[in-house]
């Protein structure tokens, strides 16, 4: 808890500072100060010098913002992955994914999954959704914490089949949780020898 608000308050320092830096490039520049009628009279080359101070570094500015907007783009990926870790403890994780091989003769359009007859995720698919998974896209759909022991996953897949026919199908794994975290696929293959979409489910750590 200690490590995560350090983090917490470091992303705030680190917000605040490029506030600042954005607030100065908008900020107008001071207006310079004219030099005094003896000092024009006796010195005319100098009061010009001093009437038009240099630009300021602009470039150098803005790179400095882009270096802090990135800094806090990356605590905050640093946050999240720590928060994750708070909730979901490694010895206790339990994460499902679902994956397509091809997936040609199935169109996907809801997964339901159940995990020791409770469920713990629905997803109704969009066209960009699928479409990612086709180009070889891995989706998680749930992430929780499981205690040890010997648990079931069922999993339930809807949507068109060959001859644009509606399709149901589930598939159903045992398997055994230990200490280590465990990741669970839910993957859709064709079938090419049998012109059927097939799913499968597997493990691992």
């Amino acid at each position: 808890m200690a490590l995560h608000h350090r983090l917490t308050l470091a992303f705030l320092a680190l917000l605040t500072s490029a506030f600042a830096a954005l607030a100065q490039t908008a900020a107008p520049a001071a207006p310079p100060v004219p030099a005094a009628p003896a000092e024009a009279a006796s010195a005319p080359a100098a009061a010009a010098s001093a009437a038009a101070p240099a630009p300021a570094p602009q470039a150098s500015l803005d790179t400095r913002v882009q270096d802090l907007k990135a800094e806090v783009i990356r605590l905050n990926r640093d946050l999240l992955i720590l928060e994750e870790e708070l909730l979901y403890p490694a010895g206790t994780q339990v994460a499902v994914f679902v994956s397509m091989d091809v997936g040609r003769l199935f169109e996907l359009e809801s997964v339901q999954i159940k995990l020791d007859d409770k469920v713990i995720s629905q997803h109704l698919y969009t066209a960009q959704e699928v479409q990612a998974l086709h180009r070889g896209g891995v989706q998680r759909v749930f992430v929780g914490n499981l205690k040890t022991g010997t648990h079931s996953i069922d999993a339930f897949f809807t949507g068109r089949g060959p001859h644009e026919r509606d399709y149901k199908r589930g598939t159903t794994l045992k398997f055994d949780k230990g200490t280590e975290p465990r990741y669970i696929e839910l993957r859709i293959k064709d079938s090419l020898a049998k012109l059927q979409p097939e799913f499968e489910v597997k493990t691992w750590q």
